[in-house]
């Protein structure tokens, strides 16, 4: 099996039998193609790859990207244990030498949430003198107001809207569907947005169905969406990054009073383990309430 034959039957591979998600399978090949690079360069293959190699590109990556994390390193690690099943599975290996290297330790870290005065300066910041303000209105009110991913606002489509019902339709990771009510706020932009906004941003000779589109008539993109935060959070003196406003709508549903499970259904978390990290962030506020202002904090 050559090496091109490898990336291409792998692609297969994850496609077909594991039935993994597109993203899924974008970030697993963009690892091994990278991995494959860095082979060639030093003159080796796949059969010929040994636990020093592997040490040696991950020391050579973790140089490349000095704030490689524990997470990303993770993420690395599944891409490519998955290929070395692969390979053992087409008989191109007989061992794994991913075996003689530790994976590193995922320490839980709370995620970056914005207050809900952040909220509002960042929305408040978004011009609206044009239809790409307007959209960007109605975009990201939407990904705070339903906890959205970001591949799920890339990915909603028409049909998926039911604005009489105030509810939207979701498929987010492995095509997992879900159902989230529309908040007041949310509703007015998009029915101004879908009335007006989108159809004068269609153009000519270009079909989609995707909800978002970009100033060409076709379906925003993931890199659009992450330069347009970018440039609003900047305006509006804010951190943070799209997920930012999914963490937030987490954050601020606990804060209200919403129970737990309703949250992880909103959220689309299969494990309420996931949908508990914002449990500890809510604490974490009790808890600097209480040191700031109980006498004996």
């Amino acid at each position: 099996m050559t090496e091109m034959k490898v990336s291409r039957q792998y692609d297969s591979y994850l496609r077909v039998e594991l039935r993994m998600s597109p993203n899924t399978v974008e970030a697993y090949l963009r690892e091994v193609l990278k991995l494959e690079n860095f082979l060639l360069e030093s003159g080796r293959n796949w059969k010929t790859l040994d636990t020093l190699m592997l040490e040696d590109y991950l020391i050579h990556e973790r140089q490349k990207e000095r704030a490689l994390s524990p997470r990303t390193l993770s993420r690395i690690f599944s891409s490519l244990r998955s290929l070395m099943e692969y390979l053992l599975l087409t008989a191109v290996r007989t061992d794994n030498p991913l075996n003689g290297i530790d994976m590193p330790r995922i320490t839980q870290s709370l995620p970056e949430v914005m207050n809900l005065d952040e909220v509002e300066v960042f929305l408040d910041a978004i011009p609206l003198d044009s239809v790409l303000g307007k959209r960007d209105r109605t975009l990201f009110e939407l990904i705070y107001s339903c906890g959205l991913r970001v591949s799920e606002a890339v990915d909603m489509e028409m049909n998926h809207i039911y604005l009489d019902e105030a509810m939207v339709q979701i498929f987010g990771k492995g095509s997992k569907e879900r159902w989230v009510p529309l908040g007041a706020e949310a509703e007015y932009w998009l029915r101004l947005y879908l009335s007006d906004i989108r159809p004068r941003m269609l153009k000519p000779g270009v079909q989609t169905n995707k909800v978002f589109l970009n100033n060409r008539g076709n379906g925003l993109s993931r890199k659009g969406m992450w330069k347009n935060f970018r440039t609003i959070a900047d305006s509006a003196g804010v951190s943070g990054k799209i997920h930012t406003l999914r963490h937030s709508f987490a954050t601020h549903l606990l804060q209200g009073g919403a129970d737990l499970r309703s949250v992880q259904e909103m959220l689309g978390h299969s494990d309420i383990s996931t949908t508990q990290i914002y449990t500890h962030l809510d604490r974490d506020d009790l808890e600097k309430a209480h040191g700031d202002f109980h006498p004996r904090g």
